[in-house]
């Protein structure tokens, strides 16, 4: 009798994928975490007594750089949590399942956006509402 060996479906992920992935992850941790340093130094280095007797328009451009210089830090910490929390699901193997309907979400959603933790469907109703 010859041996059954298991299909693989489009939507399965094997070990090497899943490492894949699991290493792209990191990797976009670690260059955002440097990205977040290099923001928090700049916001830091920002001398309060810097911009005296500066004219509105460059004390208002100093500002407005402050707070896109804050705003990307955010952005960037955000990603961090969500790429985070993507790792943990591949090493919890729950990693393609929608939090909402616990379906699996499409390979090629995940290949495009592996931070994704809703499936299409989902993620449509989510936008809707």
């Amino acid at each position: 009798m010859a041996a059954v060996t298991p299909t693989t479906t489009p939507s399965t992920w094997s070990d090497e994928e899943l490492a894949e992935v699991r290493g792209r992850l990191q990797e976009e941790i670690d260059a955002l975490e440097a990205d977040i340093h290099r923001h928090e130094t700049e916001i830091a280095s920002g001398d309060v007594t810097q911009g005296a007797g500066d004219d509105q328009a460059d004390a208002g451009a100093k500002t407005y750089e402050r707070e896109r210089e804050i705003a990307l830090t955010l952005n960037a910490r955000d990603l961090v949590a969500q790429n985070e929390r993507a790792i943990a699901r591949i090493d919890a193997g729950t990693y393609g399942v929608c939090e909402s309907c616990h379906k699996p979400i499409g390979k090629e959603r995940l290949q495009a956006f592996p931070r994704a933790t809703l499936c299409v469907a989902c993620k449509q109703k989510e936008e809707r509402r």
